[in-house]
């Protein structure tokens, strides 16, 4: 099992301007391991 450590700022970035294409890419990011993480595939 993978291990994953976030830390508070990423937790905004899907509230944040979407325009800058590292910030769109950050946000995705986020949601995909969260997503991992309700999958139980990473914790």
């Amino acid at each position: 099992m993978i291990r994953i450590y976030l830390d508070m700022c990423c937790y905004n970035r899907p509230y944040d301007d979407q325009s800058q294409m590292r910030i769109a890419m950050e946000a995705q990011a986020k949601i995909y391991i969260q997503d991992m993480i309700k999958e139980k595939s990473w914790s």
